[in-house]
């Protein structure tokens, strides 16, 4: 019997390794699939040594107050590879943790499969010889990374990008709207402020500030909050406390809201490419807390953070961070979509090259394919 070990430790990577897990039990009935993950890699039929949520922050400072419970769940999936010992692990995106996880069981001849990789070209490019001693096969979803590894000596697949099969049909503006209330003709925003608490914490009362400022530019204006599965009610007070505009929090329907929205004001992240699929104009916010931000920014080598505008090669929709992100500034990129027509337009022409660059679909095929592709490789060796 075939088995393998995956580790993700955010709702996108869960996503992905959902699809992945499925994808492997299909080619291969009977594969046994155990790891980290949540309810997408569950539901797909794995057994969970973990489960990632609490795990998940952003930046250096915020991630020392999760230690305790990483280091645990380290030892949990080490010991666990230990007795069962996987034809191959899997590691999906989560870099600081995923990397000591596979630097673990490379050193008990566990074969390591790197599927959606640090972002070496963003930051931290030393990581490429930690990656080159310990990763069997790298798997990257987008088109450029794919010369990165080669050049470093790492075998690599460029597969595609997995939302791309995993991004649903919208249910449509006119369902939604007559579902949640709102105006089926009205300008309307949605606002997907993260996935984390800690995101939401930095983001949220800057996005319910620009609310009001966006409604005096644009008449008739209604929002729309995708919120994340499992999060606190009270991380969205700020919000609820916005008076005068219509405001709809919708749970675990991101595509939905994006489909029923004409633009999206989001957190930096894999919720750009979730936008930049439905070609929806977008307005790319972040905020660190600030010693984070002086710590990393030093390791930073692109002058650009969103993943809509690091595929297309050049700057297409704006990104306010940090000190940029301001409600006067997004309230005014977010209004320019709706005041200047032919900018909209381009913007939406500009989505449409990055979604194509993305890949053709079929991406958790071809990340299943070669991930038992490893592992016939390590079986034949012990045979």
């Amino acid at each position: 019997m075939t088995s393998v070990m995956i580790a993700c430790g955010e709702p996108s990577g869960d996503l992905y390794a959902g699809a992945l897990a499925r994808e492997l039990l299909h080619l291969r009935p009977g594969t046994r699939v155990v790891g980290l993950g949540g309810d997408h890699l569950r539901g797909a039929g794995a057994e969970l040594v973990g489960d990632y949520r609490g795990l998940s922050v952003t930046g250096l400072v915020e991630a020392i107050r999760v230690l305790p419970r990483a280091w645990a769940m380290h030892r949990a999936l080490v010991e666990r590879a230990r007795r069962d010992r996987p034809d191959a692990l899997v590691v999906i995106d989560f870099p600081d943790f995923n990397l000591r996880l596979a630097a673990s069981l490379h050193r008990l001849g566990i074969p390591v499969v790197y599927y959606v990789c640090p972002q070496i070209w963003a930051w931290r490019s030393g990581r490429l010889r930690v990656l080159k001693r310990l990763v069997d096969r790298a798997l990257v979803i987008f088109p450029f990374e794919a010369a990165i590894y080669r050049d470093a000596g790492i075998p690599v697949e460029f597969v595609g990008h997995p939302l791309l099969d995993l991004t649903p049909v919208p249910a449509g503006r006119d369902a939604c709207a007559a579902e949640w209330g709102l105006e089926r003709s009205a300008p309307t925003v949605a606002l997907l402020p993260g996935s984390r608490p800690n995101e939401l914490r930095a983001t949220l009362p800057t996005l319910a500030a620009a609310v009001p400022r966006i409604a005096a530019r644009v008449p008739g204006v209604q929002f729309i909050v995708a919120r994340a599965p499992n999060l606190p009610d009270e991380l969205f007070a700020p919000l609820r406390a916005v008076g005068g505009s219509r405001i709809a929090e919708i749970a675990g329907r991101t595509d939905d809201v994006l489909g029923a929205s004409d633009v999206v004001v989001t957190a930096s992240g894999t919720a750009t490419v979730q936008t930049a699929i439905h070609e929806r104009p977008m307005v790319i916010v972040y905020r660190l807390s600030p010693l984070t931000y002086r710590l990393g920014k030093r390791f930073v080598k692109v002058d650009t953070f969103g993943m809509a505008n690091l595929v297309a090669g050049r700057r297409i929709v704006p990104e306010l961070i940090q000190q940029d992100f301001t409600p006067e500034a997004v309230a005014h990129e977010t209004a320019r979509y709706f005041e200047d027509g032919e900018y909209a337009a381009r913007t939406r022409a500009a989505l449409a090259e990055v979604r194509a660059r993305l890949g053709d679909g079929g991406a958790s095929r071809r990340a299943a394919v070669q991930v038992l592709a490893v592992c016939d490789a390590r079986r034949r060796g012990r045979d």
